[in-house]
């Protein structure tokens, strides 16, 4: 091959990689709580787990795009979203969204908040049943919005705030609460670990959620209906559990 051709064919090559490096989508960082509401298990850094990890990592695969993901305290994270330094989430619906955000049309996944009581305690069907009440809550959670109606005086509830799951199921055994708000993913864990005898719990609410993709996202319409096709062909409840890693 002549020195010519060489110099050509190097020329060529020194052209394509630009080309192929500009081919690939923009890289997206995927932001989510700092605080679980699956589980209480921590991953190797020892901050809580979160599932749905696995979920981003199997949607972002089969759509080719580089992604990564960090998780904020909840107020920055929504800062994060609203401004685009984060370009996707999956979270419940939420008006601070709105603006900022496209939402899938189905969900995701969901998780339950549910009402713990000890026995002799009357079923709880609605918030309003706990209203004059002594509720035990995990600090850190709005639980779906529901944290202002507890805060409420005018609601009459005594809330007392525990640091961790297993912390609000000793209060609660203890008697310093007449019930307990919690998720279902963690609750369980923390029963299993130590079940409390006559413990019943009651479904408050079903939290959604759906994929969240930035608006300023390049082509941001078609890329979340590619991620939501893709998301049908999953076995998202597989995924999400511990031996799918």
């Amino acid at each position: 091959m002549s020195r010519h051709c060489v110099s050509a064919l190097f020329a060529g090559l020194l052209l394509a990689a630009p080309l192929r490096a500009a081919a690939l989508p923009p890289e997206i960082e995927y932001a989510y709580p700092d605080q679980s509401v699956w589980t209480t298990r921590v991953n190797e850094r020892g901050t809580p787990d979160n599932p749905l990890l696995r979920v981003a990592a199997a949607l972002f695969a089969k759509a080719g795009i580089p992604w990564h993901g960090k998780d904020y305290p909840a107020t920055r994270m929504f800062n994060q979203l609203r401004d685009g330094t984060a370009q996707f989430s999956m979270l419940v619906k939420a008006p601070a969204l709105q603006e900022c955000c496209l939402l899938s049309a189905t969900p995701v996944t969901g998780s339950e908040i549910r009402v713990y009581r000890t026995a002799g305690q009357p079923p709880v069907r609605s918030l309003s049943d706990l209203a004059g009440r002594r509720v035990v809550t995990i600090r850190g959670y709005s639980y779906g919005g529901m944290l202002g109606f507890l805060n409420d005086p005018a609601n009459r509830i005594t809330n007392h705030a525990a640091v961790k799951h297993d912390d609000a199921f000793a209060m609660l055994e203890a008697g310093r609460g007449d019930y307990l708000l919690d998720y279902a993913g963690p609750a369980a864990e923390v029963l299993a670990a130590r079940p409390i005898a006559g413990v019943e719990s009651d479904l408050l609410s079903r939290q959604d959620v759906f994929l969240v993709l930035s608006r300023s996202y390049p082509d941001a319409p078609a890329v979340l209906a590619k991620l939501e096709a893709i998301l049908a062909t999953l076995d998202v409840e597989a995924l999400m559990k511990p031996s799918a890693r």
